[in-house]
Protein backbone atom coordinates (compact mmCIF):
# COMPACT_ATOMS: atom_id res chain seq x y z
CA UNK A 1 0.00 0.00 0.00
CA UNK A 2 0.95 3.54 -0.79
CA UNK A 3 1.85 6.01 2.56
CA UNK A 4 -1.02 8.21 1.15
CA UNK A 5 -3.68 4.74 0.91
CA UNK A 6 -2.77 4.36 4.53
CA UNK A 7 -3.18 7.84 5.80
CA UNK A 8 -6.06 7.63 4.77
CA UNK A 9 -7.11 3.97 5.82
CA UNK A 10 -5.78 5.06 9.21
CA UNK A 11 -7.49 8.46 9.26
CA UNK A 12 -11.03 6.56 8.58
CA UNK A 13 -10.69 3.96 11.10
CA UNK A 14 -9.63 6.57 13.89
CA UNK A 15 -12.14 9.24 13.16
CA UNK A 16 -16.34 8.96 13.16
CA UNK A 17 -18.04 9.84 10.42
CA UNK A 18 -20.52 13.34 10.71
CA UNK A 19 -23.62 11.11 9.22
CA UNK A 20 -25.75 10.73 11.88
CA UNK A 21 -25.28 14.68 12.37
CA UNK A 22 -25.64 15.51 9.02
CA UNK A 23 -28.54 12.68 8.52
CA UNK A 24 -30.67 14.52 11.13
CA UNK A 25 -30.32 17.98 9.89
CA UNK A 26 -30.98 17.05 6.26
CA UNK A 27 -34.18 15.01 7.84
CA UNK A 28 -35.11 18.16 9.83
CA UNK A 29 -34.89 20.32 6.70
CA UNK A 30 -37.03 17.66 4.48
CA UNK A 31 -39.89 17.65 7.07
CA UNK A 32 -39.77 21.44 7.08
CA UNK A 33 -40.11 21.83 3.31
CA UNK A 34 -42.29 18.68 3.53
CA UNK A 35 -44.78 20.99 5.89
CA UNK A 36 -44.04 24.12 3.71
CA UNK A 37 -45.56 22.01 0.87
CA UNK A 38 -48.39 20.46 2.32
CA UNK A 39 -49.32 24.12 3.87
CA UNK A 40 -48.96 25.67 0.05
CA UNK A 41 -51.07 22.43 -1.67
CA UNK A 42 -53.91 23.03 1.41
CA UNK A 43 -54.23 26.89 0.57
CA UNK A 44 -53.99 26.52 -3.46
CA UNK A 45 -57.26 23.77 -2.55
CA UNK A 46 -58.83 25.94 -0.44
CA UNK A 47 -58.46 23.59 2.60
CA UNK A 48 -57.96 24.30 6.43
CA UNK A 49 -54.21 24.80 7.23
CA UNK A 50 -52.86 22.39 9.35
CA UNK A 51 -51.02 25.29 11.65
CA UNK A 52 -51.08 28.81 9.56
CA UNK A 53 -51.80 29.29 6.11
CA UNK A 54 -49.05 30.21 4.21
CA UNK A 55 -50.08 34.04 3.89
CA UNK A 56 -50.83 34.31 7.70
CA UNK A 57 -47.19 33.17 8.25
CA UNK A 58 -45.54 35.91 5.53
CA UNK A 59 -47.34 38.43 7.09
CA UNK A 60 -46.60 37.61 10.52
CA UNK A 61 -42.75 37.34 9.75
CA UNK A 62 -43.24 41.22 7.70
CA UNK A 63 -44.93 42.91 10.97
CA UNK A 64 -42.78 40.42 13.56
CA UNK A 65 -40.42 44.05 14.08
CA UNK A 66 -43.35 46.07 15.05
CA UNK A 67 -45.37 43.67 16.56
CA UNK A 68 -42.73 41.74 18.89
CA UNK A 69 -40.40 43.34 21.83
CA UNK A 70 -36.93 43.89 21.45
CA UNK A 71 -36.22 40.71 23.34
CA UNK A 72 -37.64 38.56 21.61
CA UNK A 73 -35.27 38.99 18.88
CA UNK A 74 -32.23 39.33 20.44
CA UNK A 75 -33.35 35.91 22.26
CA UNK A 76 -34.47 34.33 18.77
CA UNK A 77 -31.38 35.71 17.11
CA UNK A 78 -28.92 33.94 20.00
CA UNK A 79 -30.77 30.65 20.28
CA UNK A 80 -30.48 30.45 16.14
CA UNK A 81 -26.51 31.47 16.61
CA UNK A 82 -25.79 28.90 18.68
CA UNK A 83 -27.33 26.43 16.80
CA UNK A 84 -26.19 27.45 13.73
CA UNK A 85 -22.92 27.35 15.48
CA UNK A 86 -23.43 23.41 17.15
CA UNK A 87 -24.19 22.64 13.61
CA UNK A 88 -20.71 24.26 12.06
CA UNK A 89 -18.68 22.52 15.10
CA UNK A 90 -20.21 19.33 14.16
CA UNK A 91 -19.66 19.70 10.44
CA UNK A 92 -15.99 21.00 10.71
CA UNK A 93 -14.26 19.17 13.93
CA UNK A 94 -13.10 15.95 13.29
CA UNK A 95 -14.81 12.79 15.64
CA UNK A 96 -12.75 10.79 17.66
CA UNK A 97 -13.28 7.26 17.95
CA UNK A 98 -11.17 5.53 20.99
CA UNK A 99 -9.09 4.13 18.48
CA UNK A 100 -4.94 5.46 18.47
CA UNK A 101 -2.70 4.55 15.89
CA UNK A 102 0.61 2.45 16.89
CA UNK A 103 3.73 2.03 14.69
CA UNK A 104 4.48 -1.61 13.91
CA UNK A 105 7.79 -1.43 12.42
CA UNK A 106 7.30 -0.45 8.67
CA UNK A 107 3.53 -0.52 9.24
CA UNK A 108 1.08 1.54 11.14
CA UNK A 109 -1.91 -0.18 13.16
CA UNK A 110 -4.99 0.97 14.43
CA UNK A 111 -5.49 -0.53 18.12
CA UNK A 112 -8.64 0.36 20.45
CA UNK A 113 -7.97 2.34 23.69
CA UNK A 114 -9.57 -0.89 25.60
CA UNK A 115 -6.45 -3.06 24.40
CA UNK A 116 -3.77 -0.19 25.04
CA UNK A 117 -4.97 -0.12 28.30
CA UNK A 118 -5.41 -3.89 28.77
CA UNK A 119 -2.45 -4.11 27.34
CA UNK A 120 -0.25 -1.50 29.72
CA UNK A 121 -2.31 -2.80 32.92
CA UNK A 122 -1.00 -6.28 32.49
CA UNK A 123 2.53 -4.81 31.70
CA UNK A 124 2.50 -3.12 34.99
CA UNK A 125 1.27 -5.73 36.69
CA UNK A 126 4.14 -8.29 35.80
CA UNK A 127 6.93 -6.05 35.96
CA UNK A 128 6.11 -4.85 39.38
CA UNK A 129 4.69 -7.68 40.86
CA UNK A 130 1.62 -6.17 41.90
CA UNK A 131 -2.01 -7.93 41.23
CA UNK A 132 -3.79 -7.17 37.56
CA UNK A 133 -6.80 -6.65 39.68
CA UNK A 134 -5.10 -3.90 41.55
CA UNK A 135 -4.21 -1.80 38.91
CA UNK A 136 -6.90 0.10 36.47
CA UNK A 137 -5.87 2.28 33.58
CA UNK A 138 -8.18 4.54 31.01
CA UNK A 139 -6.57 5.46 27.78
CA UNK A 140 -8.48 8.84 26.42
CA UNK A 141 -7.32 10.81 23.03
CA UNK A 142 -4.78 12.80 23.97
CA UNK A 143 -3.84 11.16 28.25
CA UNK A 144 -3.34 7.77 29.96
CA UNK A 145 -4.69 7.60 33.74
CA UNK A 146 -2.64 4.82 35.92
CA UNK A 147 -4.17 4.28 39.43
CA UNK A 148 -2.52 1.52 41.48
CA UNK A 149 -4.55 0.46 44.29
CA UNK A 150 -1.83 -1.83 46.10
CA UNK A 151 -3.55 -3.98 49.48
CA UNK A 152 -2.38 -2.59 52.73
CA UNK A 153 1.60 -2.92 53.45
CA UNK A 154 2.65 -3.70 50.31
CA UNK A 155 6.07 -1.44 49.55
CA UNK A 156 5.56 0.52 46.47
CA UNK A 157 7.98 2.55 44.27
CA UNK A 158 5.99 5.32 42.63
CA UNK A 159 8.95 6.37 40.82
CA UNK A 160 9.40 3.13 39.71
CA UNK A 161 5.87 2.53 38.37
CA UNK A 162 5.81 5.82 36.83
CA UNK A 163 9.27 4.65 34.66
CA UNK A 164 7.77 1.19 33.55
CA UNK A 165 4.11 3.12 32.36
CA UNK A 166 6.51 5.66 30.09
CA UNK A 167 8.66 3.21 28.73
CA UNK A 168 5.69 1.01 27.96
CA UNK A 169 3.92 3.75 25.79
CA UNK A 170 6.84 4.80 24.56
CA UNK A 171 6.93 1.76 22.92
CA UNK A 172 3.54 1.38 21.74
CA UNK A 173 4.73 4.46 19.87
CA UNK A 174 1.30 5.79 19.92
CA UNK A 175 0.07 8.35 17.24
CA UNK A 176 -1.42 11.20 18.74
CA UNK A 177 1.35 11.12 21.54
CA UNK A 178 -0.01 10.95 24.91
CA UNK A 179 0.93 12.05 28.24
CA UNK A 180 0.49 10.20 31.28
CA UNK A 181 -0.82 10.27 35.21
CA UNK A 182 0.08 7.74 37.73
CA UNK A 183 -1.14 7.76 41.35
CA UNK A 184 -1.04 5.22 43.79
CA UNK A 185 -4.50 4.89 46.24
CA UNK A 186 -3.65 3.02 49.38
CA UNK A 187 -6.79 2.29 51.19
CA UNK A 188 -5.62 2.90 54.20
CA UNK A 189 -4.72 6.49 53.63
CA UNK A 190 -7.74 6.88 51.61
CA UNK A 191 -9.81 6.14 54.78
CA UNK A 192 -7.89 9.14 56.95
CA UNK A 193 -8.49 11.34 54.28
Amino acid sequence: MTDTVLRTVVRRETHSPRTVAMLVVVVLLLLALAYAAVEIVLNLTGAQPLLVAPGEALQAVVTAPTALQPVAFIVGGVVLAILGLIVLVLALKPGRLSKHEMAWGERAVVVDNGVVASALATHLSNESGIARDDIVVGVAHRSVDVTVRPPVGIPVDEAQLRRIVEEEITAYKLTPAVRTRVRVERPDTKESR
